[in-house]
C-alpha cells in the first residue's frame, strides 16, 4: 500500500517525531532517512531504499551529475529503527537540511515519506496547487486514470 496523507505532528525537544500510525507497519522494521529535493526529507523502508540506490548506481561513474547526486543522497542518509512508540530521531544534520523546528508536515508520497517544515510544506502546496490541473497532461500524456 502506497504512503498516503498528510499529517502534522511535532517534534519534540530531543528531535524526535512520532510516526502517523498509519506508516508505522511498513517502516516498523527499518528506515533510511536522507535529503530530499526542496529542502524536505525522504523516509523510506529499507527495501525501497535499496530499490532506490541500486536504481541510482546504475548510473556510470564517469557522469559528474550523478556522482554529485548520489554524494549528496547518501552522506546524509541516516538508518533508524523506530520505537516502541513509532518514534523515530531525526538527525541534527538532517534536521538543519530541512529547516525543522517544531511543527512538521509528514505526507505521504507513495512509495516513500516525506517530512517538511510545516510552514514551507504550505508554502510549497500553495505555490503548486494553480498548476495542478495542467501539469497532469504534461507528466501523464495518456492520462493518470
Amino acid at each position: 500500500m502506497p504512503f498516503l496523507g498528510t499529517y502534522t505532528p511535532r517534534l519534540d525537544d530531543k528531535g524526535r517525531l512520532i510516526l502517523p500510525a498509519k506508516f508505522r507497519p511498513a517502516l516498523a522494521g527499518g528506515l533510511v532517512m536522507t535529503k530530499g529535493q526542496e529542502r524536505c526529507l525522504f523516509v523510506m523502508s529499507l527495501d525501497e531504499f535499496r530499490r532506490m540506490h541500486d536504481g541510482l548506481r546504475q548510473a556510470p561513474v564517469t557522469h559528474k551529475q550523478a556522482r554529485d547526486y548520489l554524494r549528496v543522497f547518501l552522506s546524509g542518509a541516516s538508518d533508524e529503527l523506530p520505537d516502541r512508540q513509532g518514534r523515530i530521531s531525526i538527525p541534527p544534520l538532517l534536521r538543519r537540511y530541512a529547516g525543522l523546528d517544531r511543527d512538521v508536515a509528514v505526507i505521504g508520497a507513495g512509495s516513500r515519506v516525506e517530512i517538511w517544515d510545516l510552514a514551507a510544506w504550505e508554502t510549497y502546496l500553495a505555490e503548486q496547487e494553480p498548476g495542478y490541473a495542467d501539469t497532469a497532461e504534461e507528466v501523464f500524456p495518456n492520462g493518470p486514470f
